[in-house]
């Protein structure tokens, strides 16, 4: 966790800070990002495990910042280490010397580290680690700061808790209330959260009773919750750790402790929100996270850099309001009021008023729409359903020319199977059986195995029949690639040689996978079939994907290296029926432009300069986000 207002932090950015923060994505190019000829190399440092909210809040934010403003020009590390359950100093030193030895040759530029147990060992451990990098710490207070002695040119975003705002929040809302219960676990973490709490606290009206509530077992904790009173305000600080030794992710033991609370429950942190805490005055570890990252971009880009904070606000639970009878106009001004529960009439009156009298000026008229529309789609699914016929039929004819093929394909992982099953019984029959040598056999028969089940897989897909366009969303790349491999033993069969130039991006579009694989096939197939009649070394089949200029939509190209096609005939030759094969149906290049136009593409055909043919599809980009 991070710390509060003397021992506590979290973290505060100004919105200057979000200002910089999105200039610097202008600013801030590959040029700049790299030092000499190599991106920069960032050690993000996590005091805990992967498990604690808050730290693991701040890094993605940071991490998501540092990659959106250098294009992904920067080489991220990162390590966990885990000193809530591990604080002992001989953790500490092995840590220290795994992490020297493992960033030997890769010694980072920046090091980001997270709360203040990290900014300690990085600092101490800096000349062994990363000597020549500079530091960005985060998710602590300016108190905690001073206490560390930190080194000129270690900088951070600051996290500062104010406990007693809390406080005045709960008793806004619970102007009644005559005890305030404090609870805190036994870890380190924990007791410094109490200390400082009663500091700040002292000076919390006399009308108040105060009471800490710490070093318990979880299940007590429980126990002295339910225990308290309407009138009681609680306040649950962190419980990294119980008095029996059991650590604790503060998010899960504040949850256990609200849900059986007898009175309103409050907390310092932004991810108690939605656990059963009624609010508190936080800032948010993605706020910390966003100003540590914009600190860093200035550090590698040789910027000067000096401390920031993070800002805090007032926020609350609508539903925990709900739940105790706590009035929403009683909560501080500005205040982030969150799962509020809106009705439909709240959120949409004008609109629903004005379409209420559009319906009903409206409603003969959409009779007959209807009506009209009942008969187009009738129309329209019985020839969706002719079409998946014919695209079906047009499978099995595939499947049935490539069936020697995927024969062949299928009897090679099939005879190993059988010899090394055989081999294995030979083993198994000596006196004494190398076990060793009998595993490995048996490893091979299951890669076989594996391999022989996906030549079946890729058959059934190729033969199973549709009753309706499957949509989905998925990158073009794979699909070819599938093709591929459908083809590649006939290729093999028939000496060509396959090659893909794809790009390294994805290239997502919506569509029936089976459906674009099919006409990939159908393409390929076709061009297979046109260099019959070229010398075997000269048989290639070039498979070429590309995003075009305007970025809207894809392009995946096959290209032949046979005769070509005459010139007064590439007008024609995707028309049904139309063949050049002796024995040709004339479907297979028609049904590819019907699949194509259906999802909304293009499909044509010309010559090569230097011989051959080339068939290309469009498909739109799939737009995600």
């Amino acid at each position: 966790m991070v710390r509060s207002s003397r021992m506590p932090s979290c973290q505060k950015s100004s919105g200057l800070l979000c200002l910089l923060s999105g200039a610097l994505l202008a600013t801030v190019g590959v040029g700049s990002a790299q030092l000499g000829d190599r991106v920069p190399r960032v050690l993000i440092l996590y005091p805990y495990d992967e498990r604690i909210p808050a730290t693991t809040i701040i890094g993605e934010s940071a991490r998501a910042r540092l990659l959106e403003a250098t294009g992904g020009k920067v080489d991220l590390f990162s390590e966990f280490l885990d000193l809530a359950r591990f604080p002992e100093k001989r953790h500490i030193d092995r840590m220290a010397r795994y992490l020297a030895e493992k960033y030997t040759d890769r010694r980072p530029d920046l090091v980001i580290s997270l709360g203040e147990e990290s900014t300690s060992f990085i600092v101490e451990n800096r000349e062994s680690i990363a000597p020549q990098a500079r530091i960005v710490f985060g998710g602590f207070d300016s108190a905690t700061a001073a206490t560390l002695h930190l080194p000129d040119g270690v900088v951070g975003a600051l996290m500062e808790f104010d406990i007693r705002k809390t406080v005045g929040m709960a008793i806004g809302l619970q102007s009644s209330a005559k005890h305030l219960a404090v609870i805190a676990g036994s870890a380190e973490f924990d007791k410094a959260w109490i200390a400082a709490a009663r500091q700040d606290l002292a000076s919390v009206s006399q009308n108040i009773e105060t009471t800490y509530i710490t070093d318990l077992s979880i299940d007590e904790f429980v126990e002295r919750a339910a225990a308290l009173g309407p009138d009681t305000i609680a306040v649950v600080l962190t419980v990294l750790r119980d008095r029996t030794g059991r650590n604790f992710i503060p998010r899960h033991s504040l949850e256990r402790i609200a849900a059986a609370a007898g009175a309103p429950v409050y907390g310092p942190y932004s991810t108690y929100l939605g656990h059963g805490a009624v609010g508190g005055y936080v800032p948010t570890f993605e706020s910390a996270g966003a100003a540590v990252a914009g600190l860093a971009i200035d550090a590698l880009a040789g910027k000067p850099i000096s401390d920031v904070t993070v800002p805090r606000t007032y926020v609350a639970d609508a539903r925990q309001l709900e739940r105790w009878s706590l009035s929403e106009a009683d909560l501080p001004a500005g205040a982030i009021l969150s799962f509020k529960e809106r009705s439909l009439w709240e959120d949409y009156r004008t609109e629903i008023m004005a379409i209420s009298v559009f319906v009903l000026a409206q409603s003969l008229v959409i009779v007959s729409l209807v009506l009209e529309r009942r008969r187009r789609a009738a129309a329209e699914s019985q020839a969706r359903r002719r079409l998946l016929e014919v695209v079906h039929l047009n499978q099995s004819a595939t499947a049935g020319a490539l069936s020697a093929s995927i024969a062949h394909e299928l009897n090679q992982p099939l005879g190993a199977i059988r010899i090394n099953a055989e081999t294995a019984a030979v083993l198994l029959e000596s006196q004494e059986p190398d076990l060793k040598l009998i595993q490995q056999v048996l490893a091979d028969i299951r890669d076989d195995d594996q391999r022989a089940s996906e030549i079946i897989a890729r058959m059934r897909g190729l033969l199973k029949k549709r009753g309706e366009i499957d949509w989905q969303e998925f990158d073009l790349n794979e699909v070819m690639q599938s093709a591929i491999q459908i083809l590649h033993t006939e290729a093999e069969r028939r000496s060509v040689v396959v090659s893909t130039v794809a790009t390294a991006q994805a290239l997502p579009v919506r569509a029936d996978r089976v459906h674009l694989q099919q006409v990939i096939l159908n393409l390929a197939t076709n061009a297979m079939d046109a260099m019959l009649q070229a010398s075997a070394g000269e048989r290639r089949l070039i498979f070429q994907t590309a995003v075009n200029e305007t970025r809207e939509n894809v392009e995946l190209s096959i290209s032949d290296t046979g005769s070509g096609i005459p010139r007064d005939e590439l007008g024609s030759i995707f028309d049904a029926f139309y063949t050049t094969k002796p024995a040709g149906t004339g479907l297979g290049l028609s049904i590819a432009r019907v699949i194509i136009e259906i999802y909304g593409g293009r499909i044509w055909a010309d010559n090569r300069p230097e011989g051959g043919a080339v068939f290309r599809f469009v498909l739109p980009l799939a737009q995600r986000g």
